[in-house]
């Protein structure tokens, strides 16, 4: 039996996503408000450092993706619907994915690169589903 490349990647993503929210746990410590308690009320984000805010969103764009490609990888492999779209459909996400959260923490994918690039994100989602569908017809 072989691992499909699909699930594969989908556990780099998992990954990914689970790891994501070290780069703004560190901003929020590195620069932490005096005089506040974060347990009782969070500090508000636009207190901190440009990069901790969007540190905070790569990881909240990056789940708003994950979990419908997820669920999508996961319904293609219960019917065995894995082709050569859903191939490389899987490896474009992930890297897509991967410069997203780079670009987006770093400050470097500006207007229009960061929305192009969930732009593409969302382009495998959608080529993920046709595939559910092509699968089944």
């Amino acid at each position: 039996m072989t691992f499909p490349t699909e699930l594969g990647i989908l556990t780099c993503l998992m990954i990914l996503a689970a790891s994501l929210w070290i780069p703004y746990i560190v901003g929020v410590n590195k620069h932490a408000i005096a005089g506040t308690d974060p347990f009782v009320r969070p500090t508000p984000l636009d207190q901190f450092p440009a990069w901790v805010h969007r540190a905070h969103r790569a990881h909240l764009n990056l789940l708003e993706q994950a979990l419908p490609f997820s669920v999508l990888v996961l319904i293609l492999n219960a019917i065995d619907g894995f082709t050569g779209l859903t191939y490389w459909t899987a490896i474009v996400f992930f890297w897509v994915r991967v410069i997203h959260a780079v670009g987006m923490i770093s400050g470097f994918a500006k207007m229009p690169l960061r929305p192009m690039l969930f732009l593409i994100g969302w382009a495998c989602c959608l080529i993920m589903a046709y595939a559910v569908f092509a699968a089944r017809f």
